[in-house]
């Protein structure tokens, strides 16, 4: 029950949010996808998954009773969050490449991974995202401290 009036609501949030995200215009042109594309394709998900809440909301277990939350989910669920503010804080000051090669490296740790993949599913993935934002979708992301290899 509680599953579904959380999606329902998500469902509204995410109708508001896309309305507003609508109207977004950039004053000039600086990228070939326009600021509102990101905003609505994520909305779109996230609206696609809180209906699937909605319809079915017990996919991964067959009873409606939710498992109530163990002491040690409770530093992994502060963690991601420490990592979540720490992305959002220095994403400009360090740039995208090294924030989400830190962030990918945290989350891999936190869910178990070992430390050498983890390293590298980090590096391919921030190095990875910057390439196809930056130069397939001429997206401009912030480099940071690494500006000065750029050129």
């Amino acid at each position: 029950m509680y599953q579904r009036l959380f999606a329902g609501f998500l469902l509204a949030v995410c109708a508001v949010l896309s309305w507003m995200a609508w109207g977004l215009e950039a004053p000039f042109s600086y990228e070939p996808v326009g600021p509102r594309a990101y905003p609505l394709l994520l909305l779109g998900l996230l609206a696609a998954s809180a209906l699937v809440l909605v319809i079915k909301p017990a996919l991964e277990s067959g009873s409606n009773e939710e498992a109530p939350l163990s002491p040690v989910m409770v530093p992994k669920l502060l963690l991601c969050l420490a990592l979540l503010l720490a992305l959002a804080a220095l994403f400009e000051r360090l740039g995208f490449v090294l924030t989400s090669v830190a962030f990918a490296y945290g989350m891999s740790r936190l869910f178990g991974g070992r430390n050498l993949p983890s390293v590298v599913v980090a590096l391919v993935l921030g190095l990875g995202l910057y390439f196809l934002f930056d130069r397939i979708l001429d997206v401009p992301l912030p480099l940071g401290v690494l500006a000065a290899l750029e050129n």
